[in-house]
C-alpha cells in the first residue's frame, strides 16, 4: 500500500470512528435531548450537528478547487437554537458526512501534495484533512459529554463506548496485556 493510500485509509478510519462515537451517543438520547443546553454559553447537540454538517459541506464540496469557506455558508446560523424533528437532524448529519467521504474517495495519487485553501489560508491536502479530523473529534467529544450529562442527570445509566471506569484491568486481560 502506498503512503497516499495509507494516509487516506487512516483518515477515513478516524472519521468513521468519530462519526460512530457520536451515533452511539445519539442512540442513548430521547428526541428532546438534542436541544438540551447545559448553560447559556453551551450549544445543544442539535446545534453542534448543524455546525459540523455546515462545516463539512463547506470544507469538502469541491475540496480541491474552491476555498473551504464557501461564500453561502451561514456559520452563525448553524449555532441557532431551533428545534426540528430528530429525523431532520439525522439527515443533516448524514449529508455532512456524505460530503466528507465523497471528497476523500475522489482523491487520486498525487493529490495529497496539492494545496487547498481554507479562508484563503493555504494548507496541504494532508493538513486540511487532519485539521478536520481534529475539528470533528473536538465537537463529537462535546456531543458525548452533553449526552452523558443528560442521561445521568435523569438517573439513567450511560452506556460507555470505550472502556468503562473500573474496567481497564479486565479489558487489558481480555486483550492479553
Amino acid at each position: 500500500m502506498s503512503l497516499h493510500d495509507l494516509t487516506l485509509a487512516a483518515a477515513r478510519d478516524e472519521f468513521r470512528k468519530t462519526k460512530a462515537s457520536a451515533e452511539k451517543a445519539f442512540a442513548q438520547l430521547r428526541d428532546e435531548d438534542f436541544f438540551v443546553r447545559l448553560n447559556d454559553q453551551q450549544c445543544s447537540i442539535a446545534a453542534y450537528v448543524r455546525h459540523m454538517a455546515g462545516n463539512m459541506r463547506s470544507r469538502w464540496t469541491n475540496f480541491l478547487t474552491t476555498d473551504g469557506e464557501k461564500p453561502d455558508r451561514d456559520r452563525e446560523g448553524e449555532f441557532a437554537e431551533t428545534a426540528v424533528p430528530r429525523d431532520e437532524i439525522m439527515q443533516t448529519w448524514e449529508r455532512g458526512w456524505a460530503a466528507v467521504f465523497a471528497a476523500l474517495d475522489s482523491l487520486n495519487s498525487g493529490d495529497l501534495e496539492r494545496t487547498v485553501y481554507i479562508r484563503k489560508e493555504p494548507h496541504s491536502v494532508v493538513l486540511a484533512i487532519f485539521r478536520q479530523v481534529a475539528h470533528y473529534a473536538w465537537h463529537v467529544g462535546q456531543i458525548v459529554l452533553i449526552a452523558k450529562h443528560v442521561r445521568i442527570a435523569r438517573g439513567e445509566p450511560w452506556n460507555y463506548m470505550t472502556v468503562p471506569p473500573g474496567g481497564s484491568q479486565a479489558f487489558n486481560r481480555a486483550k492479553g496485556l
